[in-house]
């Protein structure tokens, strides 16, 4: 089996999934750029910039600085990658995904805490077509078959546990149903 788990308490499996790669994505470089001269110590970490410098800084500290107006995350636009990626998906057939990055919910998600709440709904309002386009794609293509190392590829880590948790469900229905694997 194709690593993301499939079990019946699918909600934790998720919820797990999610957190350790949530670690790992908060512990990633990403770009700052200095609101003016800084030098602070966050958990441990000493920073030192000047106003206009640019440092890569783990994400979490980024997101620190950010937040007390230190200095301004230089990311990627996710509502630019999530339009491309709902257009990507529209254009796939009924049993074709997209590819998407493994961790593209999750960059999308701390992308979307930075927002207002007025761009926050309108990109949820996004996030949610996309997200129920390829839920439908999964739900059918888990029915069909195991996930497939090429399948595996295209999906984000929450995807995987989802594609998994369906095949397992449907395939445990159709054992009960058609009476297999009765000794």
């Amino acid at each position: 089996m194709v690593d993301g788990g499939g079990s019946s308490s699918s909600g934790s499996s998720i919820d797990n999934i999610v957190r350790t790669s949530t670690v790992g994505f908060n512990l990633q470089d990403v770009k700052v750029t200095f609101n003016h001269d800084v030098r602070i110590d966050i958990a441990g970490l000493h920073v030192e910039g000047k106003r206009g410098e640019i440092l890569n800084l783990p994400r979490w500290a980024a997101d620190v600085l950010e937040s007390e107006k230190h200095a301004e995350i230089q990311d990627t636009d996710m509502v630019v990658e999530l339009k491309q990626a709902l257009v990507k998906e529209n254009a796939r057939g009924e049993f074709e995904l997209a590819t998407l990055d493994q961790h593209f919910y999750i960059k999308l998600r701390a992308y979307m805490r930075r927002l207002s709440e007025s761009d926050n709904t309108k990109v949820g309002s996004l996030l949610n077509s996309l997200v129920r386009k390829r839920q439908g794609k999964i739900v059918r293509m888990a029915d069909a078959s195991k996930l497939s190392a090429d399948t595996s590829k295209q999906l984000t880590v929450e995807e995987r546990v989802f594609y998994n948790t369906i095949y397992e469900s449907s395939r445990t229905f159709k054992e009960k149903i058609l009476g297999e694997g009765d000794g």
